[in-house]
C-alpha cells in the first residue's frame, strides 16, 4: 500500500492529490475523499492547531496501517494541517484508493473517524474579540470511531 501522511501549515490541493493516487499505477477502481474545514460556529475568527511532531503521524500511520488491512486499500493520502486557520479553510484531507468503491469510502469515514479521536492534535478557538478557548473531545466522535469496533490503533 503506498502511504503518504503529512503534517503541515501548507493549504492543499484536492485535485493534484487525487491525481497523484489516481497515477499510482495500481488498479484503482475508487478513490473516497473527505475534507474537513474550519466551521464559523458561534462567531469564530480561526482555529489553531497544534501537534506532537513524530508522535503525530507515527498515531495516523497506525490508523492508516488499521485502514489498509481492514479495507484492503491500494493507497492513502492524509494530510492535516496545523498552525492559525481562519474559518472556512481546509483543516485535514483524507483520501482512501481501493480496487472498489465501497471499500475506498468505508476506509475514508475509517481513517477519518479514528484521526479526530486518537491523533494528537489540540485545537484552539480563537475569537474576534481576542477570546480564546481550547476545544474538549466530543462524546459525538468517540462514538463514530466506537462504531468500527476496531480496537485501539494507539495498541496495534
Amino acid at each position: 500500500m503506498l502511504v503518504d501522511i503529512r503534517v503541515q501549515e501548507e493549504t492543499f490541493s484536492l485535485d493534484a492529490e487525487i491525481a497523484r493516487l489516481a497515477a499510482t499505477g495500481f488498479d484503482v477502481g475508487g478513490i473516497g475523499a473527505f475534507i474537513g474545514l474550519v466551521r464559523g460556529d458561534a462567531g469564530l475568527a480561526a482555529l489553531a492547531l497544534e501537534h506532537y511532531p513524530g508522535m503525530t503521524e507515527s498515531m495516523i500511520a497506525r490508523i492508516v496501517a488499521q485502514a489498509g488491512t481492514r479495507f484492503d486499500l491500494l493507497a492513502c493520502t492524509v494530510i492535516h494541517r496545523v498552525g492559525r486557520l481562519p474559518v472556512g479553510a481546509p483543516i485535514v484531507l483524507v483520501l482512501c484508493a481501493a480496487a472498489h468503491r465501497g471499500a475506498a469510502l468505508e476506509a475514508t469515514g475509517f481513517v477519518i473517524d479514528w484521526l479526530k479521536t486518537q491523533a494528537p492534535f489540540w485545537k484552539r478557538e480563537d475569537y474576534p474579540d481576542g477570546q480564546a478557548r481550547w476545544v474538549a473531545a466530543r462524546e459525538s466522535d468517540e462514538a463514530a470511531a466506537a462504531r468500527w469496533d476496531a480496537g485501539d490503533p494507539s495498541e496495534a
